[in-house]
């Protein structure tokens, strides 16, 4: 079930919560998010969100029991991107499938694209994983 919280405006911060189904609710939120922020990030910046946002949610959903929360906060000069699941395991990178079958290229591809990576435990069980972006 998709839930939807948007608060604030830009000249302040902007934020959206919601709880997505599928990597492409995910996405299209994310689209969603940034088409509503002044000024509005390069296009480049905007692409670079939707994937970060595209690999964690599906990373989540694959590898640690689903999502139960999809934060995009937003000033000025970053995005950030807050994925919650319910697995209490940090994620692990894994050696890429050049098949491109079995993938392996997330985390190391969010890594690269975000200013910074945390992951930390949620009191609610399970871990929040924080990517900042450049917009």
């Amino acid at each position: 079930m998709n839930r939807t919280q948007t608060v604030s405006d830009r000249s302040t911060a902007a934020e959206k919560t919601t709880r997505p189904d599928t990597a492409a609710e995910a996405r299209d939120t994310a689209r969603a998010f940034l088409s509503g922020l002044a000024p509005a990030p390069t296009a480049e910046a905007a692409e670079n969100v939707v994937l970060v946002v595209s690999e964690l949610v599906t990373n989540a959903l694959r590898h640690a029991g689903g999502i139960t929360g999809l934060r995009l906060t937003a000033n000025r000069h970053t995005v950030e991107i807050t994925v919650q699941d319910p697995s209490p395991s940090r994620p692990r990178p894994r050696h890429p499938d050049i098949t491109g079958y079995e993938g392996g290229y997330g985390l190391t591809l969010v890594n690269f694209l975000a200013r910074f990576v945390t992951v930390t435990p949620s009191p609610e069980g399970g871990k929040k994983i924080c990517a900042a972006l450049g917009i």
